[in-house]
């Protein structure tokens, strides 16, 4: 079903990408399974592109058209973000012959980033506003968790291999519990000896998935169950832990004032949608009403 804004049309497959990023979004942090909210999502895509596009009638009422060589600059700062033309048009679907719709929208965005910058040039922060909004909000400035711990690694090569590393690590694992030296026995029975027993300290995001949920769960001294990763098979000891602890205010007051304006900037930016809203013309369509207003 498409939307018609203030008499401008929006495809239904716009809204369908919108809720396909929307419900992705969610599924990485866990928080949906199949289809269960899947109206609700409906409704955040719905709600989003409404917002995007009275945002862009309002900044092209307002504002002139940003100038060639700003748009330019922006289109080849956002390729380079992907790495260049061909990861971009990959990433996106895109191709050379639709440069000039790219074009369009990044003009678009730019008008209203400049839009909202004109209604938030007054913001002001003084030194209190800023360490308040850091106290207020102090999970965001934490250090990330670190842990640190040594590892035995058993990378077969063929199938019938596995078995039989699997049953080596697991007696390896009983011999430690009993108080066996881990180095030593590292030294003995990993394919990454030389190299990978102990591993320092490491953040999320810098090891692989499997390894990195076992380690974070995982107390200091404990050994870990066998577990697999696409490396092999794994055998863990987690010897330090780090606690992410809160960044000194000094050091993070930059970002703290960029926070701080960001979110007067959004807050402005949804009552402006809000009263946009309250005035314009939304509807609904249907194939059949769009084929019934071809004809007519």
């Amino acid at each position: 079903m498409a939307l018609l804004i203030n008499d401008q049309r929006i495809d239904d497959g716009i809204i369908q990408s919108e809720f396909g990023e929307i419900k992705t979004y969610f599924e990485r942090l866990g928080n949906v399974s199949c289809c269960e909210r899947d109206e609700e999502f409906r409704g955040y895509a719905r709600q989003n592109i409404i917002a995007r596009v009275l945002l862009a009638q309002e900044a092209k009422r307002k504002l002139d058209p940003t100038p060639a060589d700003q748009v330019e600059a922006a289109v080849a700062a956002l390729i380079q973000q992907y790495g260049g033309e061909v990861q971009f048009y990959a990433a996106t679907g895109a191709s050379p012959n639709h440069m000039d719709l790219v074009r369009h929208d990044v003009e678009v965005d730019l008008r209203v980033k400049r839009l909202m910058d004109e209604m938030c040039s007054d913001i002001v922060v003084s030194e209190d506003e800023l360490r308040q909004h850091y106290e207020k909000n102090i999970d965001r400035f934490m250090t990330l968790e670190e842990v640190r711990a040594s590892h035995i690694l058993k990378s077969p090569k063929r199938g019938e291999e596995r078995e039989g590393a699997y049953t080596t690590l697991r007696q390896v694992r009983q011999e430690l519990l009993k108080g066996a030296d881990f180095d030593e026995l590292a030294k003995k029975h990993s394919d990454k000896a030389d190299e990978h027993i102990d591993l320092g300290f490491f953040k999320r995001g810098e090891l692989t998935e499997e390894f990195e949920l076992v380690a974070f769960s995982m107390e200091v001294a404990e050994i870990s169950p066998v577990f697999t990763s696409s490396f092999g098979f794994h055998l863990i000891k987690l010897t330090e832990r780090k606690p992410a602890v809160p960044k000194p205010f000094e050091t993070v007051r930059d970002d703290v004032r960029t926070q701080y304006i960001e979110g007067h900037r959004q807050e402005r930016a949804k009552n402006l949608v809000e009263e946009l809203k309250s005035r314009a013309k939304i509807e609904d369509i249907s194939e059949d009403a769009e084929a019934a207003l071809a004809m007519a």
